[in-house]
């Protein structure tokens, strides 16, 4: 094993376990917030399926991460690299300032960047990269739809109900917590995985591009464990600042988020678990009225997503600048 791999794979583990640090808030922000379970508990329960999920709904994810966005013959050990770098600065940055934005799209951004400043442009599989910013920008609408209507649905099978319903919507979001944190895990880790599974084929440790089990295994521990520990800034922002949630709520995001998540894990469309999450609970909030949902917490989010890409792409861009050109690394 290569020093460059070693560094490779600290580096995809470290961007991992942020990612689950990072999107922890997503699963666990609504029924905390809505007082359906203990933090701790709802946490370790949410670590426990983020570890499933990779291994339950296969590695669609990964390919598309791993072999659909570039062609691997363009791709070196510093490029990955740099890419996994300004993924994990721009989590970090995020994290620090308590804004839900997107690993999937700081991968995306480092991909690109790190890709184009080495190879050019060209080096760009077009319809890879169509079809991952399709998936990242039509699920939080999807969402934001979703946690509407089913909001409306939810609220019209209730009508006439007496506050005692509230202990049926605490119950079941221990259901609807699994469910999104499996669809999680099965999303997000694997994206940790194409990239690992990019760098050993470039590497030349393994002939061709499937995934390795000890990969999956690495990815689903790394990711689980950062949810487990929980990046509670941001839990803050996604419980109480759009608006109050009651269990209703988290109970009908979930379900929203959950849903749209996995479909896209099945069908290799990685998507950002913090955009979707944060649509549906908007979407469930605008169902009751539309002043409900603070619209400047979500104008910060917007702002911050749009930002994402461009900025981890030039981070990418730099730290393959410093690696090759000053470090010397090939």
């Amino acid at each position: 094993m290569s020093s460059t791999l070693i560094v490779l794979l600290v580096c995809a583990l470290i961007f991992d376990f942020l990612n689950g640090f990072h999107d922890s808030s997503n699963i666990v922000a609504t029924p905390i917030a809505s007082r359906a379970m203990s933090p701790r508990r709802v946490l370790w329960m949410a670590a426990a399926a983020e570890f499933l999920g990779p291994f339950l709904f296969g590695v669609a994810v990964a390919e598309t991460i791993g072999k659909d966005l570039t062609d691997p013959v363009y791709v070196t050990m510093p490029v990955v690299i740099a890419a996994m770098l300004s993924a994990v600065m721009w989590n970090l940055i995020t994290w620090r300032l308590g804004i839900p934005s997107s690993s999937s799209h700081a991968l995306v951004g480092g991909i690109v960047g790190s890709v184009a400043v080495s190879q050019g442009f060209d080096a760009i599989q077009t319809s890879g990269l169509i079809k991952i910013t399709t998936a990242l920008f039509v699920s939080p609408i999807l969402g934001m739809i979703v946690g509407y209507l089913l909001m409306n649905v939810t609220l019209f099978l209730a009508r006439g109900a007496t506050p005692r319903i509230n202990r049926f919507f605490k119950k079941a979001q221990i259901l609807t917590s699994v469910g999104l944190a499996l669809s999680h895990g099965a999303n997000d880790a694997q994206k940790t995985m194409g990239i690992i599974t990019l760098g050993l084929l470039v590497n030349g440790n393994i002939d061709e591009f499937a995934v390795p089990v000890w990969v999956i295994a690495a990815s689903a521990s790394m990711i689980a464990l950062g949810t487990a520990l929980g990046g509670w800034r941001l839990i803050k922002t996604l419980g109480s600042r759009i608006y109050k949630i009651r269990p209703v709520h988290g109970f009908v995001s979930q379900i929203a988020g959950a849903s749209i998540i996995l479909g896209a894990a099945v069908f290799g469309g990685p998507v950002s678990t913090t955009q979707v999450m944060s649509s549906s609970i908007m979407g469930a909030g605008m169902a009751e009225r539309l002043t409900k949902v603070r619209w400047k917490v979500g104008y910060d989010m917007l702002v911050a997503w749009v930002l994402t890409i461009p900025i981890s792409a030039a981070l990418a861009a730099g730290s393959y600048f410093v690696m090759v050109r000053i470090l010397g690394m090939k």
